[in-house]
């Protein structure tokens, strides 16, 4: 039986060890946090992605998890109203598709596979040797073990990516924005709607998925450089963002507050990863590790899905299994890329003439659109892969 490391245990990790173990290999994942993270920003399942969770067994699973938002709020800088929309307003959606809480998605991933998987968390990949036989992986805490193949399920900063390809900032997309995400508390007794705050360059979003006496807070903002010092530095972020909304009005300075004492604070940008080939030997990389997308194109998880679904078969029926795994995702990967200039203005806004228009566009918005799925979601038929083990 063949041995696979994969590194993450987000949402392209657990469901490229559902289908490694469906295919008969033996997998351990290897996971940096010291549990799976839950809650979390809501997170979109389309297309293509729709027809492998279906193929998992756990559509039914997600349709209940599904996030029902009644409105969207959009309001001025000093907090008067712009426009009251239904969410599909804004979206070229299918009746199928599914919003979820990332969290959520990754729970019910991880509960399929928990019981057949073994999961090292609170450790992480620090050195790579690959030879003949395999590769040899030592592991943060000192562990030491050898696999047949390596996957990098690691999101956009992915370790084995730098362990294998080298320094993020030479496939890192930086699309101009930074965000920050984290709970506070329900003050405004939201329920199932989102507010968001926009000011040239600065925005600021509460999200109620229920009406718990939680929300989940953004802060995002525009930025002309990547801050390549703060993504492992959490101190750091909190600053940067706090700085970045001095003076700001509305609730954000109530929102800074919880920021900074939030304990699951999540810092990002808004970034894409390119790069010529996502496999080197027997190390391959899969999800945002080879072709984050961006959350403004709404396509991460979704090409993560797909993208696990794909690279397992191929492990498990091609001779060249990366090559072939590349084929056929990489034109899928880039045509949903290419879907993030749809994202920017409607959302963050970066110059005054930028928002005056959004928010003239948001106005005069009165219908909602007739259901015509982006073509780019559906981009690509599945393959077969022949029997699987139950």
């Amino acid at each position: 039986m063949s041995s696979v490391l994969v590194s993450g245990a987000s949402i392209a990790g657990p469901a490229l060890a559902f289908w490694l173990r469906r295919h008969g290999f033996d997998v351990t994942v290897v996971e940096k946090s010291h549990a799976l993270r839950g809650g979390g920003y809501p997170i979109d399942i389309r297309g293509t992605a729709l027809g492998v969770v279906e193929r998992m067994g756990l559509l039914p699973r997600l349709r209940e998890a599904h996030v029902h938002t009644r409105q969207l709020t959009f309001l001025n800088a000093d907090g008067s109203l712009v426009a009251s929309i239904r969410p599909e307003s804004l979206t070229r959606s299918d009746d199928r598709d599914l919003e979820v809480r990332r969290g959520d998605l990754a729970e019910i991933l991880y509960s399929t596979v928990r019981d057949d998987v073994e999961f090292l968390f609170d450790n992480t990949i620090v050195a790579m040797t690959e030879h003949s036989g395999g590769v040899d992986v030592t592991f943060r805490s000192g562990l030491q073990r050898t696999y047949d193949h390596v996957i990098g399920a690691d999101g956009l900063h992915s370790a084995v990516r730098a362990l294998t390809f080298g320094p993020e900032e030479q496939f890192h997309r930086y699309l101009g924005y930074c965000f920050a995400g984290f709970t506070m508390p329900n003050h405004l007794g939201l329920t199932r709607e989102g507010l968001m705050w926009n000011e040239p360059g600065r925005s600021a979003t509460l999200y109620a998925v229920g009406s718990g006496e939680s929300v989940h807070g953004f802060l995002s903002f525009t930025r002309s450089e990547a801050p390549f010092g703060a993504f492992r530095d959490p101190e750091a972020q909190r600053e940067l963002v706090a700085t970045t909304f001095a003076g700001a009005g509305w609730e954000v300075p109530r929102m800074v507050a919880a920021m900074r004492e939030a304990d699951d604070l999540f810092f990002d940008t808004v970034s894409q990863i390119h790069l010529p080939r996502w496999s080197s030997g027997r190390v391959a990389l899969v999800g945002d590790a080879a072709y984050a997308p961006s959350f403004l194109t709404g396509q991460g998880s979704s090409l993560a899905l797909v993208g696990a679904y794909v690279l397992a078969g191929h492990l498990a029926t091609s001779d060249h299994a990366y090559d072939a795994y590349e084929r056929e995702i990489r034109p899928f990967a880039e045509a949903n890329q290419g879907l993030v200039e749809e994202g920017n203005a409607q959302l963050f806004p970066g110059t005054p003439e930028a928002l005056a228009a959004r928010n003239a566009a948001l106005r005069e918005l009165t219908t909602v659109p007739a259901d015509v799925p982006r073509p780019e979601h559906s981009a690509l038929t599945l393959p077969e892969f022949g029997s699987l083990t139950p």
